[in-house]
Protein backbone atom coordinates (compact mmCIF):
# COMPACT_ATOMS: atom_id res chain seq x y z
CA UNK A 1 0.00 0.00 0.00
CA UNK A 2 1.24 3.32 -0.91
CA UNK A 3 0.63 6.31 1.10
CA UNK A 4 0.95 9.82 -0.60
CA UNK A 5 0.12 12.51 2.29
CA UNK A 6 2.65 15.32 2.39
CA UNK A 7 5.50 15.48 4.14
CA UNK A 8 6.83 17.96 5.95
CA UNK A 9 9.12 19.90 3.28
CA UNK A 10 6.13 20.13 1.27
CA UNK A 11 4.16 21.87 3.38
CA UNK A 12 3.78 25.70 3.38
CA UNK A 13 3.02 28.39 6.11
CA UNK A 14 -0.84 29.35 4.88
CA UNK A 15 -1.66 26.31 3.14
CA UNK A 16 -5.15 25.11 3.83
CA UNK A 17 -6.82 21.59 3.32
CA UNK A 18 -10.24 20.35 3.44
CA UNK A 19 -12.76 17.88 3.54
CA UNK A 20 -16.40 17.14 4.31
CA UNK A 21 -19.09 14.16 5.65
CA UNK A 22 -22.60 14.24 6.16
CA UNK A 23 -23.14 13.03 9.57
CA UNK A 24 -25.68 10.37 9.96
CA UNK A 25 -28.36 8.74 12.20
CA UNK A 26 -25.37 5.74 12.35
CA UNK A 27 -22.59 8.26 13.87
CA UNK A 28 -24.63 9.18 16.81
CA UNK A 29 -26.17 5.31 18.00
CA UNK A 30 -22.27 4.66 17.38
CA UNK A 31 -20.58 7.22 19.50
CA UNK A 32 -23.21 6.26 21.99
CA UNK A 33 -22.10 2.99 22.00
CA UNK A 34 -18.08 3.87 21.72
CA UNK A 35 -18.31 6.54 24.49
CA UNK A 36 -20.75 4.51 27.14
CA UNK A 37 -22.36 7.92 27.12
CA UNK A 38 -25.89 7.51 26.77
CA UNK A 39 -27.43 11.10 27.88
CA UNK A 40 -30.72 11.57 26.79
CA UNK A 41 -29.74 14.69 24.22
CA UNK A 42 -27.89 12.26 22.37
CA UNK A 43 -30.13 8.67 22.78
CA UNK A 44 -33.51 10.33 23.47
CA UNK A 45 -35.26 11.48 21.09
CA UNK A 46 -38.50 13.23 22.78
CA UNK A 47 -35.59 14.45 25.42
CA UNK A 48 -33.81 15.87 22.50
CA UNK A 49 -36.92 17.61 20.86
CA UNK A 50 -37.65 19.63 23.90
CA UNK A 51 -34.35 20.53 25.01
CA UNK A 52 -32.66 24.22 24.11
CA UNK A 53 -31.33 21.93 20.96
CA UNK A 54 -34.67 20.55 19.52
CA UNK A 55 -33.35 17.62 18.45
CA UNK A 56 -31.06 15.10 19.30
CA UNK A 57 -27.40 15.91 19.04
CA UNK A 58 -23.71 14.47 18.47
CA UNK A 59 -21.42 13.81 20.83
CA UNK A 60 -18.80 16.63 21.32
CA UNK A 61 -15.99 13.95 21.14
CA UNK A 62 -17.43 12.33 17.76
CA UNK A 63 -17.35 15.51 16.20
CA UNK A 64 -14.24 16.40 17.57
CA UNK A 65 -12.79 13.10 15.57
CA UNK A 66 -15.06 13.79 12.55
CA UNK A 67 -13.22 17.70 12.52
CA UNK A 68 -9.13 15.85 13.21
CA UNK A 69 -9.84 13.29 10.57
CA UNK A 70 -8.98 15.12 7.22
CA UNK A 71 -5.60 15.70 9.40
CA UNK A 72 -4.81 12.45 9.26
CA UNK A 73 -5.97 11.55 5.25
CA UNK A 74 -3.43 15.00 4.26
CA UNK A 75 -0.74 13.93 5.90
CA UNK A 76 -1.19 9.49 5.22
CA UNK A 77 2.26 7.86 5.79
CA UNK A 78 4.27 10.82 6.52
CA UNK A 79 2.93 11.36 10.42
CA UNK A 80 4.90 10.06 12.97
CA UNK A 81 2.01 11.42 15.73
CA UNK A 82 -0.64 13.67 16.24
CA UNK A 83 0.57 15.87 19.39
CA UNK A 84 -2.06 18.08 20.50
CA UNK A 85 -5.96 18.66 19.44
CA UNK A 86 -8.20 20.90 20.73
CA UNK A 87 -11.39 21.65 19.79
CA UNK A 88 -14.13 24.20 21.15
CA UNK A 89 -17.80 23.74 20.32
CA UNK A 90 -19.86 26.78 18.39
CA UNK A 91 -22.97 24.99 17.55
CA UNK A 92 -24.67 21.48 17.89
CA UNK A 93 -24.13 18.94 15.47
CA UNK A 94 -26.99 16.62 14.06
CA UNK A 95 -27.94 13.70 11.97
CA UNK A 96 -27.88 15.51 8.59
CA UNK A 97 -25.86 17.82 8.98
CA UNK A 98 -22.83 18.40 6.42
CA UNK A 99 -20.06 19.27 8.00
CA UNK A 100 -16.90 20.86 6.33
CA UNK A 101 -13.77 21.28 7.85
CA UNK A 102 -10.95 23.36 6.79
CA UNK A 103 -7.34 23.17 8.30
CA UNK A 104 -4.51 25.74 7.67
CA UNK A 105 -1.15 25.65 8.57
CA UNK A 106 -0.13 28.24 11.11
CA UNK A 107 3.54 27.39 11.71
CA UNK A 108 6.54 25.12 11.02
CA UNK A 109 8.53 24.13 13.69
CA UNK A 110 12.05 21.99 12.51
CA UNK A 111 13.12 19.12 14.10
CA UNK A 112 16.03 17.84 12.40
CA UNK A 113 16.90 14.57 14.79
CA UNK A 114 13.54 13.41 13.20
CA UNK A 115 14.46 15.03 9.98
CA UNK A 116 11.16 16.63 9.50
CA UNK A 117 8.75 18.64 12.40
CA UNK A 118 5.48 19.76 13.27
CA UNK A 119 3.25 21.18 12.08
CA UNK A 120 1.17 23.92 13.68
CA UNK A 121 -2.50 24.19 12.35
CA UNK A 122 -6.20 25.58 12.98
CA UNK A 123 -9.06 24.59 11.70
CA UNK A 124 -12.80 25.63 10.98
CA UNK A 125 -15.71 23.79 10.77
CA UNK A 126 -18.80 24.63 9.21
CA UNK A 127 -22.31 22.76 8.73
CA UNK A 128 -24.34 23.24 5.37
CA UNK A 129 -26.15 26.08 6.39
CA UNK A 130 -22.14 27.99 6.11
CA UNK A 131 -22.82 28.28 10.07
CA UNK A 132 -19.67 27.76 12.38
CA UNK A 133 -20.07 24.96 14.27
CA UNK A 134 -16.31 24.28 15.55
CA UNK A 135 -12.83 25.77 15.79
CA UNK A 136 -9.65 23.28 16.23
CA UNK A 137 -6.13 23.83 16.76
CA UNK A 138 -3.28 20.97 16.50
CA UNK A 139 -0.23 20.00 15.98
CA UNK A 140 1.46 16.99 14.50
CA UNK A 141 4.85 15.82 13.81
CA UNK A 142 5.75 14.93 10.33
CA UNK A 143 9.08 13.17 8.50
CA UNK A 144 10.10 14.73 5.32
CA UNK A 145 9.32 13.27 2.17
CA UNK A 146 12.98 11.82 2.04
CA UNK A 147 13.17 10.16 5.73
CA UNK A 148 9.67 8.47 4.53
Amino acid sequence: MVFNGRAYDEITVGETFADALTVTETHIVLAAGMFGDFNPLHVNQTFGENSRFGSRILHGPFTSALISAPVGVFFAGTAVAYLEHACRFKMPVRAGDTLTTTWTITEKIDKPKIDGGIAVMTAVCHNQQNALVAEADGKIMLKNRRAV
